[in-house]
């Protein structure tokens, strides 16, 4: 198997280490992992591609190159241009911090894995829910470590990935507490916290000029029943099925009672 992995916390995470020895016991002895991810830090980008400007490709060693873009634009290198042959799987992360409820719209993580299922490419986004019981360990990512080759091969073997158009992709966030408190894996829906909105803290330089620090919330708010925010709290990995079609279609079908025939 040919695995490619990036993330949205840069060339250099703590976390990337963690996923390449992931992808590595995925892959097997005879397969390969290729490394293409950010140069530096690209977390909030959501699915952003540099579109109008080019992005430099820096070689660090054999598989392993760093990009001067989005995790998205990785993904595109990584697939277009770099890797030598086919790729079976896209890796992202794991992500320092969850990309669940709110978090998911925003993140960089999720992005790659989003190209990767336009691409048509399996892909899943794999990030470490960090909290008090797990933030002060001497690996803080204890649950994706342990917990993250099973879940990757129990998605490659077993869950669905086909779509005539739009494909699936997987976000995955391991449970912020030691690996040997996790409960197990579960399937849930993306959550809403409700209070995980992004907001602005403004500053003012010594010059006089306005600043602007973008800023979340609190993120150990549970989520409703059966999704994502309270499975992690409770212990559990959380397992989103997601598509790029981000239509509505229970509101479609009411819309259509609004406005004109279209009849297509």
């Amino acid at each position: 198997m040919r695995i490619l992995i990036t993330n949205d916390d840069g060339i250099s995470a703590p976390g990337l280490s963690v996923l390449q020895d992931i992808a590595t016991e995925v892959a097997g002895p005879d397969g390969e992992v290729w490394i293409v991810a950010p140069a530096f830090e690209q977390s909030g980008v959501g699915h952003c591609i540099n579109y109008v400007k080019p992005s430099m490709i820096t070689q660090l060693e054999e598989r392993r190159f760093a990009i001067e873009g989005s995790p998205a634009d990785c993904v595109l290198a990584g697939l277009g241009e770099l890797v030598d042959g086919e790729i079976d799987l896209v890796l992202s992360g794991v992500n320092r911090g969850n990309n669940a409820g709110e978090n998911t719209m925003y993140s960089g993580t999720i992005g790659a894995a989003m190209e990767a299922a336009l691409q048509g490419v399996r892909g899943i986004a794999m990030s470490q829910f960090y909290g008090p019981h797990n933030v002060k360990l001497d690996n803080p990512f204890d649950s994706a470590a342990v917990h993250g080759v099973d879940c990757v091969r129990r998605l490659i073997e077993g869950a669905e990935w086909g779509g005539d158009d739009y494909k699936l992709f997987y976000n995955v966030n391991f449970p912020p507490c030691p690996a040997n408190s996790v409960k197990g894996l579960a399937a849930v829906a993306q959550g809403y916290r409700g209070d995980g909105r992004m907001g602005v803290h403004p500053q003012t330089a010594p010059s006089g000029r306005k600043y602007l620090w973008i800023k979340g919330s609190a993120q150990g708010e549970p989520t409703q029943p059966g999704t994502d925010v309270k499975a992690n709290v409770e212990g559990w990995v959380s397992v989103t099925p997601m598509r790029c079609d981000l239509t509505d279609r229970a509101a479609l079908d009411g819309l259509r009672g609004v406005l004109d025939d279209y009849g297509g």
